[in-house]
């Protein structure tokens, strides 16, 4: 019997990576189906589907849904917008170009929870924001946007901060196009639409499909800005699903119906990243 030296030493890894997705998983599906309220302990045992119907009754659930489709959906057409008309511009070459390119990026290193408070502090606050003080200066009324558009300012805060992120792809993909081709094309002519259209977008099309695809993933549980800044309110305006889970399991110290709210959670996750996934792959293998 031969034995496969590589796969013996690429089994504790394996191994180690199965436990921790797999014990969580078990852990929270197993919480799920049990009545496990931290303010009522002696309150435990088997309780069937009740902490599901719980979750998905609660009137709060299709808001949060909402939200947070408005939320992924705003914040990747925005990025993704910005991202290829600011790669489209660095392409052409001037002085500094290679210092504005890092200062364009770097605003994706910042922590999310710095980014929350920089905006709400800085930028957002009704009393000495920078919005305030250019709507006085216009003599325009001074917008509370935590208070009155507080969907919006979340996806404004995560634009600012994964638009870097967009670029880096774009600007990355730009550098392998086929220059002979952009040549060719001018030379009969091309305007610079026509040269979008039928080089540039089609070239970018895998890298598109990728920002679009991690963008999704990683927005669908979007939690320091809401946290930092609005609470998820006011009302539920700005709850999405992460958030309401939050509220059940320390808020509400649920942790069953909070159990309850994650496997729902990982399921609408896996379905949009099965979808995502696909498509990426269809795209790339054009």
């Amino acid at each position: 019997m031969k034995i496969n030296i590589h796969k013996i030493l690429q089994a504790p890894s394996i191994i180690l990576l199965l436990l921790w997705m797999i014990v969580p998983l078990g852990m929270t599906l197993y919480f799920s189906f049990q009545r496990y309220h931290l303010l009522y302990p002696e309150r435990s045992g088997f309780a069937g589907l009740s902490n599901y119907d719980f979750f998905l009754t609660d009137p709060a659930l299709g808001v949060s849904v909402l939200n947070t489709l408005t939320l992924v959906g705003g914040v990747i057409v925005i990025s993704v917008i910005l991202g290829l008309g600011i790669s489209l511009l660095l392409q052409e070459a001037f002085r500094g170009r290679g210092i504005i390119r890092i200062l364009l990026i770097s605003p994706f290193f910042i922590m999310p929870t710095v980014n929350a408070l920089m905006w709400k502090n800085m930028f957002m606050n009704p009393a000495y924001g920078l919005f305030a003080y250019i709507s006085e200066i216009f003599g325009l009324p001074v917008v509370n946007w935590l208070a009155e558009l507080p969907l919006l300012s979340i996806i404004i805060m995560l634009s600012w901060q994964w638009t870097p992120f967009a670029l880096l792809i774009f600007m990355t993909s730009l550098q392998s196009m086929d220059q002979e081709q952009i040549e060719a094309a001018e030379i009969e002519g091309a305007g610079f639409w026509a040269k979008f259209r039928y080089l540039t977008l089609p070239h970018l099309g895998r890298a598109i499909g990728v920002v679009v695809m991690i963008q999704a993933i990683f927005h669908l549980g979007v939690f320091a800005e809401i946290y930092v800044t609005t609470g998820g309110g006011p009302g539920h305006d700005s709850t999405n699903t992460t958030w309401l889970i939050f509220k059940q399991a320390l808020l509400a110290f649920d942790v069953g119906v909070a159990s309850a709210g994650g496997v729902f959670a990982i399921i609408v996750a896996n379905i949009i990243a099965f979808f995502l996934i696909k498509t990426v792959a269809k795209g790339m293998g054009k």
